[in-house]
């Protein structure tokens, strides 16, 4: 019989269990127990082998035929139903402890104040919670939130799960952020703005950035590096009238914060209202979207460093530091940015130019979970 289920320390007992023992107490056959009780042999055999529940019509006859109460059979049957889940909780607990191993928990205390706790169970149950989904293997499935090209078996599944987690945890934090009605048309007035931006300082572009994509109804989140996420900047769209523009602090070198910036924003303007875009250094984290990447690395490219000026600049391999500072000043872009892209093409060596490549350090917006 399978009418006692048991896991670990845990011991669910069916009312088909007891069942069975008052039957043989009374040394009959299943068949005359069925007669008497006043119902049918398959149904006290599905009752005797866990197959089915105690009916409210079950109890009462059971209660009148041994002289029992209706509520031992509805206890009886209400605490097999909650060891059985507490059987489930745990099995899938267990089957979550290899999935939270790859997950930095640290970095969610540290960024959106999870409690600080070290039992696996708690870090799974908080994480569970803060990333609003019943199973953390959920993250795993193909269409949650993203789908990515798959390529290594271990590492591509670390990396989804974790690129996801980090997107997800974007979204949360994007929920604090006020923002108006989606406008492309003041999103492309604001373009020129945010180019100028590329000469100042993190400090001085940043609120001035935040209110723009604000006033455009882009949620603009900056969020610290997940370990093993692989990813450089996501967008998502949570209604049609608004969209999350996400980017962490990984290499934040000037010329790739803003070739990244400008790739988003590209991205925003598609409008693909169903699509998640993740932008990711990992072969296996690459998206199904070539040709949309394709645009949006093109318009980044080129509304950076207009093709009509690079091609007046003609780089070789012998261009100076100075014209390269020089050039950028006459198109009112970062220097490092001009480097950026010659190193990008093979122009210049990738030891060229530290001088003229600036490192940020920005502020970081972090999120309270409730």
């Amino acid at each position: 019989m399978n009418n006692v289920n048991e896991y670990k320390d845990i011991v669910a007992y069916h009312p088909g269990y007891y069942i069975a023992d008052i039957i043989e107490d009374m040394g009959i056959s299943q068949a005359e127990f069925a007669t008497r009780m006043g119902t049918t042999a398959k149904t006290l055999s599905q009752l005797i082998h866990a197959q089915a529940n105690i009916s409210n019509d079950l109890a009462k006859k059971l209660s009148a035929m041994t002289g029992t109460s209706i509520e031992l059979w509805q206890n009886l049957q209400n605490t097999y139903d909650k060891k059985r889940i507490e059987i489930e909780q745990a099995k899938d607990i267990d089957a979550q402890k290899d999935v939270i191993k790859e997950i930095d928990y640290k970095y969610f205390v540290e960024v959106v104040g999870l409690p600080k706790v070290k039992s696996i169970i708690d870090q799974i149950a908080n994480l569970c919670c803060f990333l609003k989904v019943s199973d953390l293997r959920i993250m795993l499935q193909p269409d949650f939130l993203v789908n990515f090209r798959t390529a290594s078996p271990r590492n591509s599944k670390k990396n989804i799960m974790n690129s996801r987690a980090w997107i997800q945890t974007a979204i949360n934090i994007s929920k604090n952020i006020d923002t108006k009605t989606y406008d492309a048309e003041k999103l492309k007035g604001y373009l020129p703005e945010l180019r100028s931006m590329t000469v100042r300082k993190p400090e001085e572009f940043l609120p001035r950035m935040r209110e723009i994509f604000s006033e455009c109804g882009v949620a603009f989140v900056l969020l610290p590096h997940l370990k093993n996420s692989g990813v450089n900047g996501a967008v998502k769209w949570v209604t049609e009238d608004r969209v999350v523009l996400a980017m962490n602090n990984r290499g934040l070198d000037a010329d790739k914060f803003w070739f990244s910036l400008f790739h988003e924003i590209k991205h925003v303007l598609q409008q693909k209202i169903k699509t998640v875009f993740v932008s990711s250094t990992a072969e296996e984290m690459t998206e199904i979207n070539n040709n949309l990447e394709t645009e949006a690395d093109k318009f980044a490219t080129n509304y950076l460093i207009p093709p009509v000026e690079y091609k007046r600049l003609a780089p070789t391999r012998f261009i100076s530091d100075k014209e390269i500072v020089e050039f950028a000043k006459s198109i009112g872009i970062h220097p490092g940015i001009v480097a950026g892209r010659l190193q990008h093409e093979g122009i210049i060596a990738q030891n060229r130019c530290s001088k003229l490549k600036e490192k940020y350090v920005l502020e970081l917006q972090t999120y309270r979970a409730g």
